[in-house]
């Protein structure tokens, strides 16, 4: 089984850093991961995009889909390369506090979550990627959340190292925001 996750939002937000974690996560609990990471030229505020393949065997092909199983879309600047190749029966979650819900595609599964707001509720405005990727995980079952949150530290560059507790409370209150309903779509049953 492979399943694609697809990733966008703005520089700094996260996304390269998210990414990277799922799919160390991925290979901490057994799979193989392979993923592509692009942004624009600015610092903060241009595009900011990953392609993530999973899969149980090795993936063999460069991570350029044409079609995803699931998306994280955190910012609407950039969110129409995601939405354009999101399957139909897919899963999305969406920084509601940013995106309109009503804007984007219909898709299987929609999981809305205020990631912004709730990352400036906890002080931290650079939590949003994590707390979207929380929920991620809370709805599809794609990996564990005890697994990200013993993989958090790994994917840090030493000079963020100090920043590992944050992004595991950011982890936790995603995955806890999702709520218990939205955990039977699992991925790997």
């Amino acid at each position: 089984m492979q399943r694609e996750v697809l990733l966008t939002g703005i520089g700094g937000q996260g996304i390269q850093l998210a990414t990277a974690l799922l799919a160390a996560a991925a290979v901490a609990e057994g799979r193989h991961a392979m993923y592509f990471g692009s942004y624009g030229g600015m610092m903060r505020g241009g595009n900011s995009d990953t392609t993530l393949v999973l899969g149980d065997a090795p993936v063999e092909s460069p991570p350029t889909v044409a079609s995803a199983w699931s998306g994280l879309v955190l910012h609407p600047a950039h969110a129409s390369g995601v939405y354009s190749r999101l399957h139909d029966d897919g899963l999305l979650v969406l920084n509601t506090s940013l995106c309109d819900p009503g804007t984007t595609p219909v898709v299987g599964r929609l999981v809305p979550i205020p990631a912004s707001e709730l990352a400036a509720s906890t002080g931290n405005p650079a939590a949003v990627t994590m707390i979207a990727l929380g929920a991620y995980a809370a709805a599809t079952a794609v990996v564990g959340l005890d697994t990200l949150l013993d993989t958090a530290a790994e994917v840090l560059p030493p000079y963020r190292r100090q920043h590992a507790e944050g992004i595991r409370s950011a982890l936790r209150m995603g995955h806890a925001h999702a709520g218990p309903a939205l955990r039977a779509w699992p991925v790997y049953a």
